[in-house]
């Protein structure tokens, strides 16, 4: 019979391995490859001494032959919650040296569970994955493992912000858990994410592509928008991850922190009043706007890499954080396209889910023409955005600094679809569409009876800009609140959404809408 002494000496080797996962050799491979270890990672994450393991001396149930022998305590991924900030936060890291990292059914049972304590505390999750997909040797049972995840994120979502960070690979059945979370990060160089890799592709569709090609950070935050963030390396990423979570509620029956200001709410910007350009064709950067008007010029943006036609991203105006919402001019004109009404919509859900009242900088010429818009359905992506806008109850604030012409003008959280305070700049020109191409339309036939075509054409290009190319026709219909001195933004936007952050606005009774998918 053991003795007291021997059973704690007994439970601190069992601890001693717990901590040394797959062994020292693999940890530093980890590190040779610019990585971090999983419990490296977590502890980065947390604030010091705050963070409670989960889990601690789980192993694998396989009885696949050879792997009786090959238990390692902790199973090949590290669950617990702690204090960020001082805040309560719930996360997973998946650790490499254990298995690659693979998913196994005892594996899964540890986020499946950290994921419900999450639910039922109202608490932020965070799942750093480092995987190399399902383990082997379990079949079926592995996949069921995710499909329990895959539950649990859908179920969770819109509850409470989840938070995905690829620090590794992430293949196959691996890449649906963070593709139904809120946002993704991932590290440039060391991560990857994709369905099937390269040589199943090579073989399948001779296609040679590269893993970083193929599912790399750049890719998937450029070419496909599947990720929000690039981290240079883990550190980074994991000081990303706090700053994003410093913007969020806990859950969806709370506001988001508030941070007392120590910006003039009552600041005035002059640099605002030529920021515009005389030329309506000549383009301005829209983020130098949102810079000047929000506290302390500080502005978190979320997918810089894609879709750059509209800005998106997390500010605080006088200490309250809200969403941000911009057409960028210097990008296609700010023109809304199929990527950017997804990337619009899907951000201004989120907003709406978290209580996180939107502000909405427009200066739009339409919807992009084109056949290869039309035919990749520009009508049911264009209209994501009008989901989106319409279904949202938090308070919505509008400025039109320029452009606003056609449906983008009604899409662009208009006082139409229920926006609480919409206000434009003298420089706004709100139409049906932009003068050139109005006046071809309206005038045709007397232009091209003129002896002087041209003088004829700008005769009318004149007559229409006058008449249109300002905010008052709107302004007089009740379309607009005021028009307002850009310098004076700042000031404005604050009181209204001071007089607004207690506005409660129900949907009608229905388990869903349909958005168009």
């Amino acid at each position: 019979m053991q003795s007291k002494k021997e059973k704690f000496e007994v439970l601190a080797k069992h601890r001693e391995q717990a901590l040394l996962g797959g062994g020292v050799d693999r940890m530093q491979k980890i590190h040779e490859s610019g990585r971090l270890t999983a419990r490296e990672r977590i502890h980065m994450l947390f604030d010091e001494g705050t963070f409670q393991e989960l889990g601690v001396f789980v192993t694998h149930r396989s009885t696949w032959p050879g792997m009786e022998d090959q238990k390692i305590i902790g199973e090949g991924v590290v669950c617990g919650h702690g204090l960020v900030n001082g805040r309560n936060i719930f996360a997973f890291a998946q650790d490499f040296t254990v298995f690659g990292g693979s998913l196994s059914e005892a594996n899964a049972g540890k986020i499946t569970r950290l994921l419900d304590m999450a639910m039922e505390n109202g608490a932020p999750v965070v799942g750093l994955c480092d995987s190399g997909g399902a383990r082997i040797q379990e079949g079926v049972a592995s996949l069921g493992g995710y499909a329990d995840i895959f539950l649990r994120n859908t179920l969770s979502s819109g509850v409470v912000p989840q938070i995905s960070a690829i620090m590794g690979p992430c293949a196959g059945g691996a890449v649906y858990s963070p593709a139904i979370t809120d946002f993704i990060f991932m590290v440039k160089d060391t991560s990857h994410m994709f369905i099937t890799g390269p040589n199943v592709i090579k073989k399948v569709t001779h296609e040679d592509v590269t893993f970083e090609e193929l599912g790399g950070a750049l890719t998937h935050n450029s070419k496909s928008g599947v990720a929000h963030f690039v981290a240079e390396n883990d550190e980074n990423c994991i000081n990303m991850i706090k700053e994003l979570l410093s913007f969020l509620p806990q859950n969806n029956l709370e506001d988001p922190p508030y941070t007392p200001p120590t910006d003039d709410p009552g600041r005035r910007e002059p640099k605002l009043n030529d920021i515009v350009p005389d030329d309506p064709r000549q383009p301005y950067d829209i983020v130098d706007v949102v810079h000047l008007v929000v506290d302390n010029g500080s502005f978190f943006e979320v997918q810089p890499l894609w879709a750059k036609n509209i800005v998106v991203g997390f500010a605080r105006l006088n200490g309250h954080v809200v969403g941000i919402v911009a057409n960028q001019p210097l990008h296609m004109a700010g023109v809304l396209d199929i990527d950017s009404s997804i990337k619009g919509a899907r951000f201004i859900r989120f907003c709406d889910a978290f209580n996180i009242p939107l502000v909405t900088f427009e200066d739009v010429p339409g919807f992009l023409p084109g056949t290869n818009q039309e035919w990749g359905g520009i009508i049911r992506h264009g209209a994501k955005l009008i989901f989106a806008y319409c279904e949202a109850t938090v308070p919505k604030l509008t400025i039109i600094t320029r452009k606003a012409y056609g449906g983008a003008y009604c899409v662009m959280s208009s006082k139409h679809i229920r926006g609480d305070y919409n206000v434009a700049w003298p420089t706004a020109e709100i139409a049906v569409m932009g003068a050139e191409g109005a006046v071809n339309i309206l005038y045709r036939k007397e232009i091209a009876a003129s002896k002087d075509p041209d003088a004829e054409l700008q005769k009318y290009i004149d007559m229409y800009t006058e008449k249109f190319a300002n905010p008052y026709i709107a302004a007089s219909f009740g379309y607009l609140d005021d028009v307002i001195m850009p310098e004076n933004t700042r000031p404005m936007i604050i009181h209204a959404l001071e007089n607004l952050i207690n506005k409660r606005q129900q949907l009608p009774p229905k388990k869903h809408g349909n958005i168009p998918l």
